[in-house]
């Protein structure tokens, strides 16, 4: 069966039973078809915002701290419940607001489909609602629609329409009504098609409907995006494993206490209850997403400040840190989007031009000096100037064009040589504008100084050569066509100018017959999207770190390649690969070619989301940048999606994760390496965290087994918890990156979180924190000091020695010789913990809420003796470690 862009328009009007088509379909049949198919429109279905909130509660920690919610009211400690109940509510709202953050990308794309369409129905031209629009309908395109639904072309007068929101290709498209042959058209090539969404730049045309709603282009991008599930990052991932693996053991834990109390019959069965409450409240970290939250916070807040970097969803900051590979648009993201003149061939003369962009900044040189403007190259300047229908404009002191980027480039040409306040002496009088049939503009202009009309032509190379040789028997064709050639094979656009003095009568307006009589080439110029500089050096950075760049484009594989050649894609060779060859390879094969190309030519939305999804199957943490429609699925489906800021579609925004606010691809650099410390930081942070809440567990439990009083509360256990998250766990937040941090690989996606040493340095710190707890406890009251006294001591026991724990675990060197790295943020975060102690210690109702009191001086200094313990131990564990490595 034939594919749209392959019909005749004899065909087309057959399928959909058209006699004419300004007749278009009768009103019975569209509402039949509309009946039948239903409307133009893309359905989107939002999540309500309280299965939202209802989804943050399905996590075992919370689970437990409900259990023992439950089991604290039940045996009357209603203060407890309360504070377990804050806890619980105060994780769930920090989950809850970072998902309900990222906006919806289907609604976005839902609001880029047209409101109305001009179609032809019943014999008249008429306006409808484009949600009623159907397969058949007639529907007349002009400048500055956009385009209701995906349409065949059947006229078209110098119809352009821009369509970069699907293919990423900026420049518009000259649309033809000719039925394509071949089988497989990538879409940016189907030059017969109009597609939803796009705009209608120029000119007018005729299409007939072929597809509505979600069998559009845009529909198929919306569905893709729609059955992408939200994924978890590596980090939630590790840390909701942690968070499993520790509720289980706290839960074993204590059933098995329970039940030997329960049978020895150490204590009452409330007390017992309350005791196991005790153990599985301070056994769980409830400060972890608290804490990991901030971390993550503070990075979001570091990167939009310092780098402009926009990060919607907090867990994919510390995803940056472990990318293993970005997939990336090309245009506007590693070059500029803005064409330039680079070199020109002026008779034989080879000059080359600095200044990159539309900023008309730089000069022509040759053999590396200044040019002079001989007569025949500043009519060279004038034809690209001349046969132009593109404006340069200056605002708020940036340079910008409204047209097209190849004539943009010639004009920013012209004013680099000439001057900004240079008046050309030539008078336009008609021009011919470009046409793909003919592919190349030509203005009729008039010389105000002799009064000769001299026509000035600008195209492709094949076409002005041919006039050249009309005019000139011998015309060196072989020449010129060597050099169109060598620029070609170094990925530039070439494009040749010429000219045409007019002889005999005068002419009102330009036809393509007068060019065909034979036209004097004046040159060539090479053109390139040039590549931003930053990129360069953020390329050469990513590779060091091992983090491999694929460049995913609509041109074609020789151009691309040797623009990746140009960037530094890659160390070595850069290799290249077709959307239609990928099609082709089995999903072995596209893994195989997807990590060993760097490049991706003649691209489809589907064939970008391909990619992604290859990358993934190797395990392959992949982050892709874009900032098209087209770009959103694979955008959503990457474990990190990264948009434009400024070019970026609001729908590429929305899907992404992080967005780059001044478009600096060079930004992923510096964002990678801040994921990196920001990962450290957290783990940390979490080897902290852990052995404390252990600690404070182990105390309840020993107390039960040995049949002793247990000397701390539930809600003791929980302000232990949370003074510790809220103060100094965030001094995490303020620690600097490690020496070399960009020279590592990144870490495997099968490597965990914590290594064996660390499980054995947690359990063995999470022991002796507890034992120094219990004996100092024992002391204390042995010494004459009160239950009461002795609680509260052996509660700042804890609180300090996770304090002195913090300074040996933040650093693998020596603690005492890394104090000075301590930054004043982390010192005035322990100062602010040290002062809730002091509170927690004398104030009056803190006292009666938290079953505390005062202690002396002296008692002070005991505390710290016992505090300081666990960071002596600590320390002879890296000496030991240290000898071992050496």
């Amino acid at each position: 069966m034939k594919k749209a862009y392959q019909l005749t328009t004899a065909e087309l009007k057959e399928q959909n039973h058209l006699q004419e088509l300004t007749t278009g379909l009768t009103s019975q049949e569209a509402h039949q078809r509309l009946a039948a198919n239903g409307k133009n429109i893309l359905e989107v279905k939002p999540t309500p915002k309280w299965k939202i909130f209802l989804r943050q509660f399905n996590n075992i920690v919370i689970y437990i701290l409900l259990v023992a919610a439950l089991l604290t009211v039940l045996i009357g400690h209603y203060t407890d419940a309360i504070v377990i109940m804050a806890v619980v509510i105060l994780n769930s709202l920090i989950g809850y607001f970072q998902e309900t953050s990222a906006a919806n990308a289907l609604a976005k794309i839902q609001e880029m489909m047209a409101q109305h369409a001009t179609v032809y129905r019943d014999g008249q031209r008429q306006d409808v609602d484009a949600a009623d629009l159907v397969v058949g309908d007639v529907v007349f395109l002009e400048a500055g629609d956009n385009v209701p639904a995906d349409l065949r072309i059947v006229s078209a007068d110098n119809l352009r329409i821009e369509e970069s929101a699907l293919t990423g290709e900026t420049n518009s498209v000259i649309k033809t009504d000719e039925a394509l042959t071949d089988d497989d058209v990538p879409l940016a090539d189907r030059v017969n098609m109009a597609y939803s969404s796009t705009s209608v730049t120029s000119g007018s045309g005729l299409g007939i409907v072929v597809a509505t709603g979600e069998n559009t282009e845009i529909g198929k991008i919306s569905q893709e995006v729609a059955q992408i599930k939200p994924k978890k990052t590596r980090l939630t991932k590790e840390i909701d494993r942690v968070g499993t693996v520790v509720s289980y053991i706290t839960i074993i834990g204590s059933v098995i206490i329970f039940i030997i109390g329960f049978f020895l019959q150490i204590y009452s069965l409330p007390a017992l209850a309350l005791a196991v409450v005790a153990m599985l409240v301070g056994s769980i970290p409830e400060g972890l997403p608290a804490t990991t939250s901030v971390i993550l916070a503070f990075g979001v807040s570091k990167m939009a400040k310092r780098y402009k970097a926009i990060i919607k969803s907090m867990p994919a900051v510390e995803t940056l840190g472990s990318v293993d590979v970005i997939a990336t648009d090309k245009t506007g993201t590693l070059t500029k989007n803005e064409m330039s003149a680079i070199e020109l061939w002026s008779g034989d003369r080879h000059y080359t031009v600095t200044g990159t962009g539309y900023a008309p900044t730089g000069e022509i040189l040759l053999n590396n000096q200044s040019a002079t403007l001989d007569d025949q190259l500043k009519l060279l300047l004038e034809a690209g100037f001349q046969a132009n229908d593109t404006v340069l404009t200056q605002e708020d002191g940036k340079w910008s064009i409204n047209g097209e980027p190849t004539d943009g480039a010639f004009l920013t040409l012209y004013r680099k040589a000439l001057g900004v306040d240079y008046h050309s002496p030539y008078e336009p009088q008609d021009i011919l504008p470009f046409d793909s049939d003919y592919r190349y503009i030509a203005e009729l202009t008039r010389n105000t100084d002799n009064g000769q009309q001299v026509i000035f032509v600008k195209g492709s190379p094949d076409k002005l050569f041919e006039m050249a040789a009309k005019a000139d028997p011998n015309f060196n064709l072989a020449k010129w066509q060597q050099r169109v050639n060598d620029w070609s094979r170094e990925g530039k656009r070439v494009i040749a100018l010429g000219y045409q003095t007019v002889t005999g009568e005068s002419l009102l307006e330009v036809e393509h017959d007068h060019l065909y009589r034979g036209i004097h080439l004046l040159g060539l110029a090479a053109l390139q999207d040039a590549p931003r500089e930053e990129v360069i050096a953020a390329l050469k950075a990513m590779n060091q770190a091992g983090v491999a760049v694929k460049m995913i484009t609509g041109d074609d594989p020789q151009t691309a390649r040797a623009i990746g050649q140009q960037l530094g894609l890659a160390p070595g060779e850069i290799h290249a690969i077709t959307g239609a060859e990928w099609d082709k390879l089995s999903t072995t094969e596209q893994a195989a070619a997807a990590k060993h190309n760097q490049v991706f030519a003649r691209t489809t939305p589907q064939n970008k989301l391909e990619i992604v999804n290859a990358l993934q199957r190797d395990q392959l943490v992949t982050a892709m940048v874009g900032d098209g429609v087209n770009d959103a699925p694979a955008l959503k489906q990457a474990d990190i999606g990264v948009a434009m800021g400024i070019k970026g579609t609001d729908v590429a925004k929305d899907a992404a994760d992080m967005i780059l606010g001044d478009d600096n691809f060079a930004t992923m650099a510096a964002v990678i390496e801040e994921g990196r410390r920001i990962y450290d930081n957290i783990k940390k942070s979490i080897l902290f965290l852990l052995p404390t809440s252990f600690a404070e567990g182990l105390v309840v439990a020993f107390s039960i087994l040995t049949a002793q009083q247990v000397p701390l509360q539930p809600v003791q256990l929980l302000w232990i918890n949370l003074v510790a998250a809220i103060t100094i766990q965030f001094a995490f937040v303020f620690e600097k990156a490690e020496p070399g941090l960009m020279k590592r690989a990144p870490r495997p996606v099968t490597s965990r979180l914590m290594g064996r040493h660390d499980l054995v340095q947690m359990g063995y710190v999470a022991a002796l924190m507890a034992i120094f707890a219990l004996v100092s406890f024992d002391w204390f009251t042995g010494h004459g000091s009160s239950a009461l006294n002795a609680t509260t001591m052996m509660i700042n026991v804890i609180i300090i020695s996770k304090l002195f724990y913090f300074f040996s675990i933040r650093t693998d060197h020596y603690a005492l010789g890394q104090v000075s790295t301590i930054t004043s943020k982390a010192w005035s975060v322990i100062g602010i913990m040290l002062a809730f102690q002091l509170i927690l210690t004398y104030v009056p109702f803190m006292q009666e809420a938290f079953h505390v009191t005062g202690i002396s001086i002296t008692e002070w200094l005991a505390v710290i003796i016992f505090s300081a313990l666990i960071m002596l131990v600590a320390e002879f564990d890296k000496w030991i470690r240290t000898r071992k490595e050496r």
